[in-house]
């Protein structure tokens, strides 16, 4: 059985104050079999850490630098995430490859980064709505997933999360049939690449507008072994109820 990963991704919000939803979200975390993720603002995370150990909660970093240390002033390495306590980083993230231009090679290069700071990416795949509109979604997937997982990729050292651009807070939501074409699409190109024994194990989550209300249907599909959550994950009265969703599913 695959992992069942639900991740939540603050982005730029919070303050100290905000960690108090750690608490108010660990009561509905499963003891086993779900693995909850918060990735909360980098200035959090040393505190975060230190929270959520009890609760069960891992901590993850919202993005790293690709190159383990050096002149870029305001940036983050990898090893300073481990440094931490955090186990996980998300890279490639669509807002950081539309509103920061980065590419599928940056996106490979954070991973391995990761990698050698001992750290899970969570490597984010995503069409535009001109994409889709255009019918072109799985060859842009396809293009993102050549170039952006290394070739060391292995069930145990990566997420794959597929957040359409056009979906992310928007509340707009691809029907079930587009996620489930998806998902079995990147499944299928895992297991080209890395074997079927791989592939299988490799958790792969959906992003997009997902709330207490489409989750479990969301979770339904074969392929979708959780999701990756931007607003929703900010309350734990929001979150919550999607974690047990994914638990029941």
């Amino acid at each position: 059985m695959r992992p069942k990963i639900a991740a939540g991704n603050w982005k730029m919000n919070g303050t100290a104050a905000a960690l108090a939803e750690l608490n108010a979200l660990g009561p509905v975390v499963p003891a086993s079999g779900t693995t909850v993720i918060i990735c909360p603002p980098a200035p959090l995370l040393f505190r975060a850490v230190d929270l959520a150990g009890p609760l069960n909660i891992a901590i993850g970093a919202q993005d790293c630098h690709a190159e383990p240390k050096g002149a870029f002033t305001g940036d983050i390495s990898a090893g300073m995430i481990a440094d931490c306590g955090a186990s996980h980083v998300i890279v490639g993230h669509s807002e950081r490859r539309d509103r920061y231009s980065e590419t599928n090679a940056n996106v490979r290069q954070k991973a391995e980064q990761a990698w050698r700071a001992g750290l899970t990416p969570i490597i984010c795949l995503g069409e535009s709505l001109d994409v889709r509109e255009a019918g072109t979604t799985l060859d842009i997937i396809a293009t993102q997933l050549s170039g952006s997982l290394p070739d060391d990729v292995t069930a145990t050292n990566t997420v794959v999360a597929y957040e359409p651009i056009w979906a992310i807070g928007t509340g707009k939501v691809p029907t079930l049939e587009q996620i489930i074409e998806v998902h079995d699409f990147i499944r299928a190109q895992l297991t080209s690449r890395f074997g079927a024994e791989t592939a299988q194990m490799i958790p792969l989550l959906y992003g997009g507008s997902v709330k207490a209300d489409n989750a479990a249907t969301i979770f339904s599909a074969e392929n979708v072994d959780g999701a990756l959550v931007g607003g929703a994950s900010l309350k734990a009265s929001d979150f919550g109820p999607i974690v047990t969703a994914l638990a029941a599913s």
